[in-house]
């Protein structure tokens, strides 16, 4: 067996330890992840995969082949929390081969191995394939689609530092076909990351041309194709309507912010830098201090740069603030973060500055610091009243029956001890084995933390409001929420198609002559509002939630 062959297995098998056991073990969070399997679960019930629904409405923020992978994941294994996060578990294994079989090309297959580790073993990019939103298989269409692109640079200029195999025109098409499935994903936002990383290559280049204009509007012509398999049909079957809805909504997402989703202006160097620990500082130190390979090899990590950069600046300036909007980040910060580490792995080139492993204790330390403080906040949870005095649905959701105990402490011991155990391998000059045990470390660390905390956080922030929701599945009512956006009544009572078009008639939910009963959930911010309806009876009140009933006359 080939050692490329033997690495494949192992991160195979290692991403399927790591994203897919446990992954219907604790309830979707509202927005993203219970919007997207609403999506699927609607596909499911009604049949229809063409038209995007939420709440049986057609729905224009985003197209639908994420959802087709949930919904398929759905008739197979029904419908949940597992099966709506299953594709990015798969997603996972999925970029990790990638990962090794491009590093392999590019450097040689320790490379490849490495730069698939540090992928795993980051934070976010690694949560990211334990979630249900559509960015990881978004984000490796990009990659891919940007992948191949070089690589018909490199043969269209015949570089003979590189063995390419194909014709040239044949990467063009990949490229274009995972362009195409990005776009198919999440929208045209895909294609104008990569125009403006093309423009700023091209500048760079001196103005040299390095892709004609014939051959770039084939990419367009080819990359239209595969859109036009579902937009084209869309427009086909149910006008413009979806098209033009879409587009407004992107240029509004880039205009203004999102509700709750404003940040300051280094909200994405903030995100990227702690988020993705530990790599991130691996390659701030290769920004700062370059490794040099061969032409070729430059050249990739000029791309990877521009790239950083472009999501990094782009998503600066879009006024919506959410963390998985720079996750396209994690490609390139991975792959510098890598070289750094296989140039003090394999060639001894260069010492890890002190500035760098400063950083990596300081951030790791804060890490350690908070997941060891968890269990015993939560036993004490008074000690937040004070801070959170001013948000009383807060306060209201710390008094959620949840228990802590100090076995909870493993997690943070854990990094604590890969931190350890990296600082006194780095010392030994064992360069390869530190970082396997940073890494593998972050990996255990970040699995332990899911599994000690995470259910224990959903049920204090939306416990409540789920199990309120469950207990209405198969009764025959209306559901709805006031005073604040959730998908979660949809999803979690399984609504099914309307029958009684006036049901979406607020007024008459409220005040007309209803012929179900109607079920509403409030927070005790907002009790007022529905109190002053004068037409719904109290049921109860739990962790900030505040729950109604309307009965319908028989």
């Amino acid at each position: 067996m080939s050692e490329k062959t033997k690495y494949s297995l192992f991160l195979a098998i290692a991403g399927a330890l790591f994203f897919i056991p446990f992954l219907g073990g604790v309830h979707l969070f509202d927005w993203d992840e219970i919007n997207f399997a609403e999506i699927a679960r609607e596909m499911v019930v009604t049949g229809d995969y063409l038209q995007v629904q939420v709440d049986f409405l057609p729905f224009w923020e985003k197209p639908p082949l994420y959802m087709w992978m949930q919904a398929l994941a759905m008739n197979i294994f029904g419908v949940g929390e597992f099966s709506a996060r299953l594709p990015n578990a798969l997603c996972g294994i999925v970029t990790l081969l990638v990962l090794l079989n491009i590093g392999e090309k590019l450097y040689d297959v320790k490379f490849g191995l490495i730069w698939a580790l540090a992928y795993l073993g980051s934070l976010l990019p690694h949560l990211y394939f334990r979630s249900g939103i559509i960015d990881p298989w978004f984000n490796l269409f990009i990659f891919l689609g940007l992948y191949f692109f070089v690589l018909f640079y490199w043969r269209k200029d015949n570089r003979p530092d590189i063995y390419l195999p194909l014709h040239r025109n044949k990467y063009l098409i990949y490229s274009a076909l995972f362009i195409g499935l990005a776009i198919f994903t999440k929208g045209q936002v895909a294609f104008m990351i990569l125009c403006v990383v093309f423009f700023i290559y091209w500048v760079l280049q001196r103005f040299r041309m390095f892709i004609s204009v014939g051959q770039f509007l084939l990419l367009f012509l080819m990359v239209s194709g595969v859109v036009l398999v579902w937009f084209g049909l869309e427009t086909a079957v149910n006008g413009p309507w979806f098209i033009e809805t879409f587009i407004r909504y992107q240029y509004r997402l880039f205009s203004t912010p999102d509700a709750g989703h404003g940040g300051f202006v280094g909200y994405h160097f903030v995100v990227l830098l702690i988020g993705c620990f530990p790599v991130s500082v691996f390659a701030l130190h290769e920004m700062f201090k370059p490794s040099l390979g061969n032409g070729y090899q430059n050249d990739f990590r000029k791309w990877m740069l521009i790239l950083f950069w472009v999501v990094l600046i782009l998503f600066t300036i879009v006024k919506s603030k959410i963390v998985h909007y720079s996750s396209l980040a994690y490609f390139p910060m991975t792959f510098l973060g890598a070289l750094t580490i296989y140039y003090l792995v394999e060639f001894k080139r260069m010492m890890l500055g002190k500035w760098a492993i400063g950083l990596l204790m300081f951030i790791g330390l804060i890490f350690c610091t908070a997941v060891i403080a968890v269990p015993f906040v939560g036993m004490n949870i008074d000690v937040l009243i004070p801070i959170l005095k001013n948000d009383p649905f807060a306060v209201a959701n710390l008094q959620a029956d949840i228990s802590f105990s100090y076995w909870q402490v493993i997690p943070g011991i854990i990094l604590l001890m890969a931190l350890m155990g990296f600082m006194y391998l780095l010392m030994k000059m064992k360069t390869m084995a530190a970082f396997q045990v940073l890494f593998m470390g972050t990996e255990i660390f970040i699995t332990t933390t899911l599994w000690a905390d995470i259910k224990k956080i959903e049920g204090i922030s939306q416990g409540a409001a789920i199990r309120f929701f469950e207990n209405l599945q198969g009764e025959d009512c209306y559901v709805l929420t006031k005073g604040y956006r959730s998908y979660a009544h949809l999803f979690y009572s399984r609504k099914q198609p309307v029958e009684n078009e006036m049901s979406r008639n607020e007024e008459w939910l409220f005040h007309g002559d209803i012929d179900k009963d109607v079920y509403l959930s409030t927070k005790i911010t907002t009790v007022h509002e529905v109190e002053a309806l004068g037409t719904f009876e109290k049921l109860y009140e739990e962790n900030g939630f505040v729950f109604y009933k309307r009965s319908a006359v028989r």
